[in-house]
């Protein structure tokens, strides 16, 4: 490793190990580290070889390895076959008038080292101690930043990433905030791909660190060209100077939990750490974790936190609304070796905990934060005394106040109820007798002539057009069609219609029929969600004749 991409926060841990080749000197390393050793010397001899009291002793203690000083790459390669983390530094050093400071040189020195708090109000029957790993401590709020780290740093040990150079990457979420902050600080262009369902503020942010950043439709398959995969793809292969990431396939994703998240866990923990928790992803968290933690204890429980839909806990790419974790397809990082259990959990579950956290314990937690827990807390109800369950907490909520953290969106989506004891759209849906689908609706890629016939058939003015792209998408009604539109249309009858206009307001099962019917305005119906997924299309007429 080069001093760019071995992690600062690790060279702050106590259990540093600093080894100085000849006569270099790092005074401000040689302040911060546990141990400071010379090459050659008692402990590592002339060709840097590790005596076995010294492998001891780093194993006991969960320590790591930083080496300084010309020649410090050999001395590393040689710690590492011994299975020891060694990381290089250059030997830079502060100038004099900072010397004794407590500061770093830069904000990616800041990555990692992430704090670990007790979980007493969220589990106080629990006969395990349950704590979380708070990601959201690291400079852009999340653990992508980790991993976009590596990913920069591996990219420039290979050659792949030269001065200047840019980054391309398809995102939608913190891996790209992480590689924004990297591309800011070391000098890179950064160009990102999004879908154009991506909240606005999220655009937002990752111009605020100077990215460019492409909107590309999402109602097209994933190889269409004009997909945001495609896109970069694209735009990647026209620039000779670009590199691509892909987080998904890039070893370089879990070798940042190798070297730095997993020795923290353990550290942290006095190696006790019996169970580890985390939403699944890429797989590049709970493969890199879990390998480190099981080569210091085999016996470590790696667990597996899915939303009900994605792949990993057997579902069929049904469509749910956490967002960051679940997969429609298995990325090349996921190791199922090291996952000993998949725990699928609902976006009802997930939502209630990420609440529940926020009021319990004043931690307000992202939305896969709450799947992670909720996972956990079935984790926590079979453990017996002495486990320590270690839950991931990937990032913070403030990106969630308008939806998870919201009322009215929780409402809206079919989550809480209204209060109060006034007939509610779910006394609605059981009184309809059946002449129709519960959920009518048409897609995309039916004719005009089609859709004029099911509305004829069941006397409705308006239908939600649906489709189904995947776990990532956030709701299957795309838009909507009413009846002028469809008589103007009868002269092609044979054209799709594609999403048609806006779509249908939503309103939750629980919510009173008379605020539904305020905001439904000029609208003839409304799509109701329950839990998340629509349920029921009900007309004006269904609504106020029941």
């Amino acid at each position: 490793m080069t001093r760019n991409d071995w992690y600062g926060p690790s060279l702050r841990m106590t259990t540093t190990i600093l080894v100085l080749v000849g006569d270099h000197r790092a005074p401000r390393l040689e302040a911060n580290a546990k141990r400071v050793l010379r090459v050659p010397g008692e402990e590592i001899g002339a060709g840097g070889e590790p005596t076995p009291e010294l492998v001891a002793w780093v194993r006991q203690h969960a320590a790591m390895l930083v080496v300084a000083g010309k020649g410090a790459e050999d001395v590393a390669k040689n710690l590492s076959t011994h299975g020891l983390s060694a990381g290089v530094v250059d030997g830079g050093e502060p100038v004099a008038d900072t010397a004794g400071m407590h500061i770093v040189d830069d904000i990616l020195e800041l990555v990692g080292d992430t704090p670990m708090v007790r979980l007493d109000r969220l589990f106080p029957d629990s006969r395990a101690l349950v704590l979380g790993k708070l990601e959201a401590a690291n400079p852009g709020g999340s653990v992508k930043d980790r991993v976009a780290l590596n990913l920069v740093g591996d990219a420039e040990r290979s050659g792949r990433l030269k001065p200047g150079g840019r980054i391309v990457e398809p995102t939608s979420g913190n891996t790209g905030v992480g590689l924004a902050i990297v591309a800011a600080r070391r000098g890179y262009r950064c160009t990102f791909t999004v879908p154009d369902k991506v909240a606005t503020e999220k655009i937002a942010l990752l111009r605020a660190y100077g990215a460019e950043v492409v909107v590309c439709p999402t109602n097209v398959e994933a190889d269409d060209p004009r997909s945001y995969y495609s896109v970069a793809k694209a735009i990647a292969d026209a620039d000779p100077t670009a590199f691509h990431p892909d987080q998904y396939s890039n070893p370089a994703n879990p070798a940042s939990h190798v070297a730095g998240t997993g020795p923290e866990i353990w550290y942290q923990t006095a190696g006790k750490v019996t169970h580890f928790v985390a939403g699944a992803g890429t797989g590049g968290t709970l493969g890199g974790i879990g390998r480190y933690l099981k080569s210091r204890n085999p016996s470590v429980r790696v667990v597996a936190a899915d939303p009900i839909g994605s792949v990993y806990s057997g579902g069929g790419a049904e469509p749910y609304l956490v967002e960051g974790i679940g997969e429609d397809f298995w990325p090349a990082n996921w190791d199922g070796e090291i996952v000993d259990d998949v725990i699928a959990v609902s976006d009802a579950e997930s939502f209630d905990w990420v609440r529940r956290t926020a009021k319990r314990e004043g931690i307000l937690v992202g939305a896969s934060c709450g799947a992670a827990l909720a996972a956990a807390s079935r984790v926590a109800a079979d453990a017996v005394d002495g486990d320590v369950i270690v839950v991931l907490l990937p990032d913070g909520g403030r990106g969630y106040l308008s939806k998870v953290y919201d009322d009215a969106w929780m409402r809206i989506h079919g989550f809480v109820d209204d209060d109060g004891v006034g007939r509610k759209l779910r006394d609605v849906i059981e009184s309809i007798d059946g002449r129709r689908p519960l959920l009518l609706h048409v897609h995309p890629d039916e004719t005009v002539r089609a859709v004029a016939g099911v509305m004829a058939e069941y006397s409705v003015d308006e239908l939600p057009v649906l489709i189904v792209e995947g776990p990532s998408v956030p709701s299957q009604v795309v838009g909507a069609v009413d009846m002028g539109t469809i008589a103007k249309a009868l002269g092609h009858p044979h054209e799709l219609i594609g999403r048609g206009g806006p779509a249908l307001p939503f309103a939750g099962i629980g919510e009173n029929v008379e605020t539904v019917i305020a905001r439904m305005g000029e609208r003839r119906g409304v799509v109701v969600n329950d839990r998340g997924r629509p349920v029921a299309l009900l007309t004006f007429s269904d609504i106020l004749s029941r």
